[in-house]
Parts: C-alpha cells; structure tokens; sequence
C-alpha cells in the first residue's frame, strides 16, 4: 500500500521570530514620536483627523472582508491601523471628517483589498487615500493650519503656507532648519518634526523591522541632487538641508517607501528603487508645478517594483 505521509526535507529551516503584527505594531510604535508632535503643534485638530482616519481604516477592512470577500476579518495584524495613521499623517489637521472617510475607503478599497489585501497590494495604501483627496479635493487638501501649542481649533484656525511653498513664492519667510527639526511649520501632520521622524527610524532600524537602505539612498539622492541645483543657482534653488526637513520626505523615506509589500526584495533592488524616488521628488519640487513630489514618487516606483524584483533576483540559499 502506497504510503501517504508528508516528508520535510531536511533543508535549513529558520524561524527570525518575526511575523506580520510584531513588525506592525513596531511601525505604530515607530510612529508615537511624530504623533506626539503632530498633537503639540496641531492639537484638536489633529486628534480628530488621526482617530477618525483610524477607525474609518478599520471599519472598511472589516466590512469588505467580512461581507464582501466572505473571510475572517484580520484587523488586529496592525496593517490596517498603519495605513489609517499614514493617511492621517498625510493630510492637513483641519480637513473635515467627511473628506478623511472617503480618504480611507480610497486607501482601504482601491489601495489595498481590491488587489486582495495585505501581501498583494501594488501601491502603498495610504498614498493611494492621499493621492486620491489630493486630486479630488485640491482646496482642502492644500489649506494647512498655522502650527501653535496645543490649540484647541480644527476647522476655524488659522491657515498659512508649507516651508515647499514658501520656497517658490516667499524664501524670506522659510522657516529656520531648527524650527524644521523641532516641527514648528505647516504642512501635514507627519511632515512636521523630523526630530521625532528620526527617532523612529532609530527604533525600527534597532529592532531590525526595516534595513537603513532605501531611507539612506533616498535622502542622499535628494541631497545630491539639491545641492548641485543649489550651488548652480542659490537664489532659486533652496539649500539640500531645506529639502531633506520639508515636505513628507523624511515621512515617506522612513515609512511608506520602506513598505515590505511595495518595495523590492533585494538590497540591489532596494537602492535602485530608492534612488529613482529621491530623483523623481527632486525633479518635481525643483521644476514641476507642484511643490512636493514624494507621494507620487513613490507610487510610480511602486508600479517598477515588480518589475525591478524580475531583474535583480534574490539569490537562493546558499548560491553565490
């Protein structure tokens, strides 16, 4: 009688201790210090934006895989609070509920389970909820509050201008690389504080969730590239210090183009991807009509992604 037993070959088999809610709920403990800021410097305002995004992540995860793709839903992986702290920390601390909803469903519905959910998604989630608002709600996704401590307004306060702005229309009125570092400026609510954006790099590069490599290119892609356009021409061009601090560079460097699912699985592959982000954001701060290019940087390097995989292979256990 034939035998029907399954045989493991006896192939190295290693377990890193990792799996996909450790390395999650790194990532949002990652993200603690630029939450801490986003408060201080936004406050109410903040609050509502990040909750409410939250919990709309949630909430349409849940539904869709619950009642659409008739599976058990997987809310606590982490997954999907990252993408609603992401989204919230990519729009501006007085934009209305309503337009954070659609937001959400566009991160959780189009970004992320119309390509099955978590593991096959081609574009990062919450850039797609981002990049969605930003094209269908231009005005609001533009007004961004004037930063205070602990302000208790939200759709009342007073709006002004983001350091990439101000760069192209008023460089008097740029804000000090100090008042960058600590998050005294406007702009979304993760842009803001690169000091607290740093320590979670620092976090999750010692609890090993993500490698220094796409973060280091990127940032330095873009340093190299500002500063030759800098010392070209100083008067037009801001200084690369002032590039690497403003906008969500330091934000999408650190958490959304290091995503496991969207970036490439080798180190060749992650250097390459990087690069090709900080070269497209450089070039559409520096000569597009928009002022910041990170998010959709990212996107486009996300479709080459696959693509990137194909030609630089991992190498199989032991190759050489």
């Amino acid at each position: 009688m034939e035998n029907n037993n399954l045989y493991v070959s006896p192939s190295p088999h290693i377990h890193s201790g990792d799996s996909i809610s450790k390395n999650m709920y790194g990532v949002l403990i990652a993200l603690i210090p630029s939450l801490l800021v986003s408060l201080y410097f936004f406050g109410l305002g903040a609050l509502i934006v990040t909750v409410t995004s939250v919990a709309a992540c949630l909430i349409f995860e849940f539904v869709i895989q619950k009642f659409l793709f008739k599976k058990e839903p997987t809310l606590w992986d982490g997954s999907a609070a990252i993408t609603g702290v992401l989204l919230a920390f990519n729009l501006p601390s007085n934009l209305p509920v309503w337009i954070i909803l659609i937001g959400a469903l566009a991160a959780i519905g189009i970004g992320k389970m119309s390509f099955g959910g978590l593991g096959n998604n081609i574009f990062n989630p919450a850039l797609v909820g981002r990049v969605f608002l930003l094209i269908s709600f231009p005005a609001q996704m533009t007004t961004w509050p004037v930063p205070g401590k602990f302000p208790m307004t939200y759709l009342d306060g007073e709006t002004g201008a983001t350091v990439l702005s101000l760069i192209q229309w008023n460089r008097e009125a740029v804000p000090s690389h100090v008042q960058m570092l600590t998050g005294d400026m406007g702009g979304s609510l993760g842009e803001v504080g690169a000091i607290a954006l740093l320590l979670g790099l620092a976090y999750m590069l010692f609890r090993k969730i993500i490698t220094w490599h796409i973060p280091v290119y990127l940032i330095g892609t873009v340093a190299v590239f500002t500063g030759i356009m800098h010392g070209v021409n100083p008067e037009k061009y801001a200084d690369p210090l002032t590039h690497i601090l403003s906008g969500g560079l330091l934000l999408g460097a650190i958490f959304m183009a290091t995503d496991y699912v969207t970036s490439p699985l080798t180190r060749t592959g992650m250097i390459i991807y990087a690069i090709g982000i900080g070269l497209l954001t450089s070039v559409i701060r520096l000569f597009g009509a928009y002022p910041e290019g990170m998010s959709f940087a990212i996107l486009i390097m996300n479709a080459f992604t696959p693509l990137i995989n194909s030609y630089v292979k991992p190498k199989h256990f032991g190759g050489k």
